[in-house]
Parts: structure tokens; sequence; C-alpha cells
């Protein structure tokens, strides 16, 4: 008898549901969020436990990791992609993990990847980085503001950077004002403090990675951008086409076309946000310092906007890079532009 499993994780506890190969029910149970209570659960259909399955959900790292470490075979369900039958008139947690047993059963699971362990927490440190990145332009934005409100002068982000302690008192007489320019000028430091700790980090575990100093030959990708493109792309075998990569970078439109007319439009943010992001940045650095990009991106401005002709020359990257990673080669503009 072969059994399927699956859980539907929430954020204090988790239902199990297990089938037999005829579909029929032979677990049902919810349990708080320890691993060694579901491992405990688990254990009677260890032998005959073909697959379980566990939905990609915000917390999914812990419960995977625990179980693929005790030996079980574990399916990350992609939940944009599995649709439940719309005229069900109840379900609840336990319906939902019979139904993706059910999907593994059939043998029609649509299924994400299982980022492995240790580079998972490397690349997650990368998106930690960029947060605090947000949260300092942010600060920086504000301070701006302030000045411009007090003086009716404008200030660079560079200026902001070099700001001094006994400037606040030149912004203006009032402690108050003083007080919240200071909040903002100790926390960008702060902030540019970690960001700093944090590239050096990444940068010594990745240095010496065949990935990543391919990727750098790739004209606009430096030090981050390489960084982020390596550990966002992960295992490039496991796109099987460029055109896959190319999607999973947001780089495809996602319109629904019928005798070229605009019927609707598919889900754009479905793919990978931090990789859309780093080829967007690439683009806009690239015509700086390739002619062809150039060339490539001022053709494309003369016919649409400025956004879309940047989004165009990102694709174009996005494909590069692929072909990078995959063949270990140095980049081409020559190839890519003609």
């Amino acid at each position: 008898m072969k059994y399927y499993g699956a859980a539907d994780v929430h954020s204090n506890n988790t239902c199990l549901g297990i089938i037999d190969e005829s579909g029929q029910k032979v677990l049902k149970t919810k349990v708080s969020n320890y691993s060694k209570l579901i491992l405990h659960e688990l254990e009677p259909f260890r032998e005959k436990l073909q697959g379980i399955v566990v939905e990609s959900t915000f917390n999914w790292y812990w419960i995977v990791d625990a179980m693929m470490d005790d030996g079980y075979k574990v399916h990350l369900a992609n939940p944009a992609a599995v649709k439940q039958y719309e005229g069900l008139k109840h379900t609840n947690d336990f319906d939902d993990a019979y139904h993706l047993a059910n999907l593994l059963r059939l043998g029609i699971l649509p299924e994400g990847y299982i980022y492995p362990k240790e580079p998972r927490t490397v690349r997650d440190l990368l998106r930690k980085r960029l947060m605090l990145v947000r949260h300092r332009t942010a600060h920086t934005l504000s301070f701006q503001s302030l000045y411009c409100r007090h003086t009716g002068f404008q200030l660079r982000s560079s200026d902001v950077q070099r700001f001094k302690d006994y400037q606040l008192e030149e912004l203006s007489p009032f402690e108050h004002v003083q007080l919240a320019g200071q909040a903002n000028i100790l926390t960008m430091r702060f902030l540019a403090t970690l960001i700093n700790d944090i590239e050096k980090k990444v940068l010594r575990l990745m240095t010496p990675q065949p990935q990543f100093i391919k990727l750098k030959t790739i004209t606009g990708v430096g030090d981050i951008l390489g960084l982020t493109i390596a550990l966002e792309t992960g295992d490039i075998t496991r796109f099987p086409k460029v055109g896959n990569y190319a999607s999973y970078c947001r780089m495809v439109s996602s319109q629904h076309l019928s005798n070229n007319k605009k019927k609707g439009q598919g889900n754009r943010k479905n793919g990978n946000k931090y990789l859309c992001w780093a080829f967007i940045e690439a683009a806009n650095f690239a015509p700086r310092y390739c002619a062809l990009a150039k060339r490539f991106y001022q053709r494309k401005l003369a016919k649409t906007k400025k956004v879309v002709a940047t989004k165009a020359l990102a694709h174009k990257l996005a494909r590069a890079a692929y072909f990078v990673m995959r063949d270990q080669v140095d980049y081409d503009p020559i190839k890519l532009f003609g």
C-alpha cells in the first residue's frame, strides 16, 4: 500500500492529511508547529509514504527542512498554480491538505523549487540588505524634504550622506526641527554600517563562485547585482529554456491577446521580484558603458516610452545572463545585440 501526504501549514498549527493509493483518507490530525510532533505523526507511514506536500507559504522553511533532514521526500506546492474545484460548497484546512495529496497521487502537482538550506540563508541575507537600503533611502528623502521646508533649498542625496552634526544648528533655530533631522541622519549612518557589513560578508562567500565571476562580465552588472542574480537564480539547470528563465525574471508579457486585441491579463507578479529589480537596474547602467546596449536602448526609446525601452533592454540582459550561467562563458555583447 502506498501513501501520499500533505501539510497545510499555518502560523501556529499544521493540518496533516494522508491518503492511500485509492484516495481513501487514512490520517487526519492537527498539531502545533513543532517539528518533533509532526514527525511523530508521520512515523507510522514512513516506509510507504511516497511523498509529502507542503504549500509554499511565508513560513515553509522550518517544516520542509525538518522533513528532509528526517529522510522524507518533500514536494513544495506552487499556490499560484494550484486550483480548487470552484463548485465546492464547503472546504476547510483538511480538505486543502487532501487536495494537495491527491494532486501528488495523480502526478499533476504544480511544484515550486526547494532552495538548498545553506545558500538560502545567504540569499535571504542579501534580501535583508535590500530592505535596509530602501529604509535608508526613505530617511534620505525625509531629510531632503525637511531641509527644503526650512531653508527653501534642495539638497542632493550625496550631500545628505556628508551632512555634519553642527550643520543641524544651521538648519533651524528650533530644537524640535534639529531633533527630527538628527533622527534621520543617525538612522542613515546606522543603516549604512549594517549594509556595508552584509555586503562584505556575502562577497567573501561568493567571490570564488564561477557563476558569480561570469555574471560580472555583463555590462552594468557589478558586485551587488551579480550577487543578487546568482543567489536568486540558484541552480540554473532548473530552467530548461531561456524563455522559462526570462518569465521567472518577470520579463515576459502577461497579456491575453486574440486577433491582436487585448482580452485580459495574467498574473504580472508571477516570478521573482528580486531578479526583476536586478536586471532593470543593470539595464539602467548598461547604456552608459556599452555602445551596442545604448544603440538598442535608443532605438526602442524612439518608438515607445522610457520604461518600456528599459524593460526591453533588461529582457535582453536576462537572456544573456541565462547563457552566461548555463554555459559558463563570458558575456559577448555582439552575440546579444548583433
